[in-house]
């Protein structure tokens, strides 16, 4: 048994990405131990003004969401392709958050770098208002390069899979209905 967290990523109330995050974890609960994260509750300063030099307070959800990800083996992100990335309060989530003592550790001055969150796995499960090919191959697929290089691999976290779904916008009950499907799949076979 493994211990998921699924984070809804989008900070709108209701989504497709909503509906991705929730039936995901549905169909991991049924094996899994789980725990859901809602970016659109959490109330917190969105900016790190002072970089590192000045590092904020955390406030209570932000501290809830360092402890969930010390506590699971596996993250779920799921999460729409704003402006070709994540939402700028899921940035603010990992500015916030993903600091120096708790994501990773300078070593030898700031040189040598050691990461902190090693021994946990990530799934990345995006939606878009784009084809998908067109937002991969000819777009550049930033979210994907800065969620898995940037963010997960810097802290020592394996992204496993990445699944795309779009184009949202104009998506018909029968192609959703399709994207459940293989939701249900990737929850399935973790």
């Amino acid at each position: 048994m493994k211990k998921i967290l699924v984070i809804n990523a989008n900070p709108k109330s209701h989504s497709m990405c909503k509906s991705i995050a929730e039936y995901y974890a549905h169909v991991a609960g049924l094996k899994h131990e789980l725990k859901r994260i809602e970016i659109s509750d959490m109330n917190f300063e969105l900016n790190l003004s002072e970089g590192y030099e000045k590092v904020l307070p955390l406030e209570p959800d932000l501290l809830s969401f360092q402890q969930m990800i010390q506590w699971c083996d596996h993250i779920v992100i799921v999460s729409p392709v704003w402006w070709g990335n994540i939402p700028a309060k899921f940035k603010g989530v990992i500015d916030r958050t993903f600091l120096p003592g708790f994501a990773f550790k300078y070593v030898d001055g700031k040189r040598g770098l050691k990461k902190l969150l090693t021994g946990r796995t990530s799934e990345l499960i995006f939606t878009l208002d784009t084809p998908p090919f067109w937002y991969k191959y000819i777009q550049g697929n930033l979210i994907y390069r800065q969620l898995k290089n940037s963010i997960l691999g810097f802290t020592g976290i394996k992204n496993t899979s990445s699944t795309y779904f779009g184009p949202v916008l104009h998506s018909t009950e029968n192609t959703r209905g399709k994207w459940m499907k293989k939701v249900q799949k990737l929850a399935s076979n973790i």
